[in-house]
């Protein structure tokens, strides 16, 4: 198993506090929670008996972020696995928990995956090109003037007519700004 694989081993000690093995130092249930959002493995034993504590300590942390209002849970979905305590559900209810977690994960990555592949929507907005290349002139002419010591703004461009240029960027950027607006 390499080493990415393998589960954070977190000690409990007579006192309850948990002890992170890997970085020597004492833990609390957040930073569990944060290992576990990172995508890490965790595993809690306490230290005197052996004993794996993970299931425990991993409800608690559920049961403090509903108590805190996060709630993920819906009462419903809480009755029922109360109810899945008795009875054949048992048997059957973890499995689907499971399942159902799995191709939550699956989706997720699904849509990240596609929301990756997807253009741009900003580049298929119209007058898009437009607005880049008013923005590339505009960051032209304000970057000008800072190479020339003494310089006191825009250098003028090949025709010396560099306050005609800013009125016609201003025009189009207003243009622009009236079609976003209908948008």
């Amino acid at each position: 198993m390499a080493e990415d694989e393998k589960p954070l081993l977190i000690k409990r000690y007579a006192s309850r506090r948990l002890y992170n093995t890997e970085t020597s130092d004492y833990v609390t249930l957040e930073d569990i929670a944060k290992f576990i959002r990172d995508g890490r493995e965790v595993q809690i034993v306490d230290l005197k008996s052996g004993d794996d504590l993970t299931r425990q300590y991993l409800l608690q942390i559920v049961a403090e972020h509903e108590s805190r209002g996060e709630n993920v849970l819906p009462v419903d979905v809480l009755t029922d696995l109360v109810r899945s305590y008795t009875g054949a559900a048992q048997s059957v209810v973890p499995q689907f928990l499971a399942a159902s977690f799995e191709m939550l994960r699956e989706g997720h990555s699904q849509m990240l995956e596609n929301m990756n592949k997807m253009p741009n929507p900003m580049t298929t907005m119209p007058g898009f090109e437009a607005l880049q290349a008013q923005q590339q002139a505009f960051l032209k002419n304000m970057m000008a003037g800072w190479g020339t010591a003494g310089s006191s703004g825009p250098a003028p461009d090949e025709d010396g007519d560099d306050r005609g240029e800013l009125d016609a960027i201003k025009k189009q950027l207003a243009d622009l700004q009236s079609k976003l607006n209908k948008m």
